[in-house]
């Protein structure tokens, strides 16, 4: 998965537009949720891309690393 910048922090700052955790920014949603989209499939089209490069995230230990570029908090 190739990473650019503007895609990350887009990422990272992206709102949870449905579910249980709607309204939530994506780097803020729990690994456990982000393990279940895996194993059943992320969303089609961006916010599934997004989904799947947080869950890399939060898998490789980097949440931490990137929580001060997430903005409104």
């Amino acid at each position: 998965m190739e990473l650019d910048s503007e895609a990350l922090l887009a990422a990272i700052n992206q709102t949870m537009p449905f579910g249980k955790y709607k309204g939530r920014k994506l780097l803020e949603l729990p690994e456990p949720y982000l393990v279940w989209f895996h194993q059943t499939g992320f969303p089609e089209g961006q916010l599934g891309r997004q989904l799947a490069m947080i869950y890399e995230i939060k898998l490789n230990g980097l949440e931490g690393m990137l929580r001060p570029l997430l903005k409104n908090r």
